[in-house]
């Protein structure tokens, strides 16, 4: 069963999983990040410059290099070549999280963030799934 861990009141989702793919990434996993067209293009230009001397391979999905690159981006799961660890920016809630050893949910801080977040959380929950809370609002 995918191991679930939700990721809360976070001020800034985008830097938030810029930090979280450079930690998987060192940790040897590969990671596909899902989020919505235009959130996905700020991850991907912000990853490029978020720490300048600690590079983190990456593409988007379509690639012809994504199965090799340890992070993938993408809008559309049925495209994703690794099957580890989801990080979740915002999406709803698609059936092929289930493929994924673990999941990670980064949920913003403001209000809509926060109930599109519960929503995906009842869920998970409702489906029998052990969910993990990190709350990072102080």
């Amino acid at each position: 069963m995918t191991r679930i861990d939700f990721h809360t009141n976070v001020g800034d989702t985008v830097a938030y999983a810029c930090r979280l793919a450079r930690k998987v990434y060192a940790s040897g996993k590969p990671l596909v990040v899902l989020a919505e067209a235009q959130r996905l293009a700020a991850f991907d230009e912000q990853l490029w410059s978020f720490q300048p001397l600690e590079f983190v391979p990456h593409c988007m999905a379509k690639s012809a290099l994504a199965q090799d690159t340890p992070v993938v981006l993408t809008s559309n799961l049925d495209e994703a070549p690794h099957h580890h660890v989801l990080v979740n920016l915002g999406a709803p809630v698609t059936a092929q999280f289930a493929r994924f050893e673990r999941l990670v949910e980064i949920v913003g801080s403001d209000g809509d963030e926060l109930a599109a977040g519960r929503e995906r959380y009842r869920f998970y929950r409702d489906r029998g799934y052990v969910i993990d809370t990190h709350n990072q609002g102080g």
